[in-house]
């Protein structure tokens, strides 16, 4: 019998292959290849396999075999191409993808394989070019649609990410991965109720997804469900122990929780402290700052938020007035989609750094080498901290202030600012590990930041009808707050309430509780977030405002004072619960405050009906708030210089502080 040609032993080869039996077919391969050496289709066949089969570098071999020979041949150059990949050459994998579409440009999978090693190469906007040409091609492929969707997260193209996810979906309903990416974009575009909804999906698909339960947990949060979301948190760290970020987002949850005490949120802060902190102490090294108790000092703030966001209403007063011949202020600067803002907080830094994706191990040499005094925290336990560079203690001081008043329950970050309204010595029985240091009046000074519509007349002396409002967060309203709300509206028959509560679970939510305890749905409105103009509008149709318990508005409460209207609040008994308590006895408006929720709804009903007071507290609150500490920014700024330099002359006088 005749032995076959090399062509017929080739489809013969490839027919092996094919058929999963590729020992055969390789045999066949190396055969055809010492008969004739330059049979591109064996060589392509033998890269095939071997990089089918771990052996990388004779996969690379052969593969370039086959190009060499056969530069048209587009399928040997993507798999050269994957093949290069998994040896970690990606600038080689990227040529051997262009390659591939050059010779086919129909070549779907080498466009999509192109996007993806140009992502990781930091070209997005060419990888987001390769995948929108894939999807030409096959616009029923799920895959680059992902891919695409993935690249314009990144590139912080929301709109377009949501579309492209969403078309991914539809191509493949079932797959948790995707499902998981468009919950991240529809996240970030503060569509929380869809974002949970997909998160809710990827669990039921995968109930080992573990960043699913944790994104289910923060979606479940804002919209109050919280004992769903502490379960989804808990579950979170089952499959995965190792999430300090997850950690932190359960205790951010226990801030909101009725149940919780200062007690329940300081374990759990020590919980995490043990888990994440402790283990790191190997990396603490002596500091060798200069004990000089009168030089300038070298500050470090770290914060993800110096962009639009609550944290720059109180930063940039601060940042404003820093005394720079005492303070060389130096900011890390975590953000992810910088704006106008950011620019501002950059030409308030003597030293700007940028570590955004930086590791937290990085982020604590840069410290070291900046020879930073004291480094303050500005997160706590919210989103995006950085408390793992804290873990390390790269800087001889370290404070926490402004992401909320509390503890993070760092044992290497020394110290903590309040005031003496937040917590007061002897308060809370259970001390913190950061030592507590006491502003003079305030933890919080407000700039607006613009001077934003003007102060209305009081609403109910037109309409003769008060409108309560809460315009916080839905996380704060709980049941408890909403009963109470309820027993208000009932003692003021001609009275109605405005919520800010997004459509969906959360207005679902309050709407329910309220009708359970009889109010009709005609006396409340519920009205969505919106851009900060017109956020602060709403308090021009509000005439008392009623704070949540057991975490108060903060911000919210400063910029309903802003707009003249009174909050009456209760007085909590965690620190975040004091807020109120703070704000108002710093603008000498102590009788608004309550000692229990009965107490406040009481105190809320005597006010509403004293529309003369309310119509002089709206006339009167702008300028009382600006001429109150919680506006003097100078004020402040010494306030807080005084403190750093007061703990900087202990250091110096040899008080440990690398414990």
């Amino acid at each position: 019998m005749s032995q076959p040609s090399p062509s017929q032993a080739i489809e013969m080869a490839w027919s092996h292959y094919q058929a999963g039996r590729w020992p055969q077919a390789e045999q066949i391969a190396r055969q055809v290849v010492q008969a004739e050496p330059a049979h591109a289709g064996a060589f392509h066949l033998l890269g095939l396999i071997a990089a089918q089969t771990g052996r990388l570098d004779q996969a690379v071999e052969f593969l370039g075999a086959a190009v060499r020979i056969r530069p048209d041949l587009a399928d040997a150059w993507n798999v050269l191409g994957i093949a290069r990949i998994q040896r970690r050459e990606p600038a080689e994998a990227a040529a051997a993808f262009r390659l591939a579409v050059e010779a086919r440009p129909d070549l779907v999978m080498a466009h999509n394989n192109l996007g993806n090693v140009l992502r990781e190469l930091g070209d997005l906007d060419a990888a987001a070019e390769s995948f929108r040409q894939a999807v030409r091609i096959r616009p029923d492929l799920a895959e680059p649609y992902n891919n695409l969707g993935n690249t314009l997260l990144q590139l912080g193209r929301l709109e377009e990410a949501e579309i492209s996810l969403r078309r991914a979906l539809e191509l493949r309903p079932n797959s948790p991965d995707i499902a998981f990416n468009l919950g991240l974009v529809l996240w970030k575009l503060d569509k929380v109720e869809e974002a949970t909804a997909c998160n809710r999906r990827v669990v039921q698909l995968n109930p080992g997804h573990a960043d699913a339960h944790a994104n289910l947990g923060n979606g479940l949060m804002e919209c109050g469900d919280l004992d769903e979301a502490v379960a989804e948190h808990r579950t979170a760290l089952r499959l995965r122990p190792g999430a300090a970020q997850v950690h932190s987002n359960l205790i951010r949850t226990l801030l909101y929780h009725p149940a919780c005490g200062m007690e329940d949120i300081l374990a759990e802060c020590r919980i995490w402290n043990e888990r994440y902190a402790v283990p790191l102490r190997g990396e603490i090294r002596p500091h060798l700052n200069t004990a000089d108790p009168d030089r300038r000092l070298r500050i470090g703030y770290i914060n993800a938020d110096f962009r639009n966001h609550a944290d720059a209403f109180f930063l940039i007063p601060l940042l404003s007035n820093h005394d720079r011949d005492q303070v060389n202020v130096f900011c890390y600067s975590d953000v992810r989609r910088p704006d106008a803002l950011t620019s501002r907080f950059r030409g308030l830094a003597d030293t700007w750094r940028d570590i955004l994706g930086l590791p937290d191990a990085r982020v604590a040499e840069l410290v070291r080498q900046d020879r930073i005094d004291i480094l303050v925290d500005l997160k706590l336990h919210t989103a995006d901290n950085r408390l793992l560079v804290f873990a390390r203690k790269p800087a001889p001081l370290q404070v926490s202030w402004l992401g909320y008043p509390g503890t993070t329950g760092l044992a290497t970050i020394d110290y903590r600012l309040t005031d003496p309204y937040l917590d007061p010595p002897g308060l809370f029985d259970d001390p913190s590990p950061e030592e507590s240091i006491w502003l003079p009046e305030t933890f919080w000074c407000y700039d607006p930041l613009a001077d934003g519509p003007e102060v209305s007349d009081l609403p109910s002396l037109a309409t003769g009808v008060t409108t309560f409002g809460c315009l916080n967060t839905p996380a704060k309203i709980n049941d408890g707050c909403l009963v109470q709300w309820a027993h208000l509206l009932e003692k003021m028959p001609v009275s109605r309430l405005l919520v800010l509560a997004p459509r969906g679970r959360a207005r679902d939510r309050i709407a329910a509780a309220l009708t359970r305890e009889g109010v009709a749905g005609s006396r409340v409105e519920y009205v969505d977030k919106r851009p900060r103009g017109d956020y602060l509008r709403l308090y021009q149709r509000i005439d008392v405002a009623l704070d949540p318990w057991p975490y108060n508005g903060h911000t919210t409460s400063l910029d309903a004072a802003w707009m003249g209207v009174p909050t009456v609040t209760t007085i909590g008994r965690t620190v975040v619960g004091r807020a109120g308590w703070s704000q108002l006895c710093n603008l000498g408006l102590k009788d608004l405050a309550a000692a229990t929720p009965v107490e406040a709804i009481e105190l809320a009903a005597r006010l509403a009906a004293d529309r003369p007071r309310l119509a002089e507290l709206r006339r009167t609150l702008r300028d009382r708030m600006a001429r109150s500490p919680l506006m003097d920014a100078p004020r402040f700024a010494r306030g807080i210089e005084r403190a750093y330099r007061e703990i900087w002359r202990q250091w110096c006088l040899g008080r440990p502080a690398d414990a």
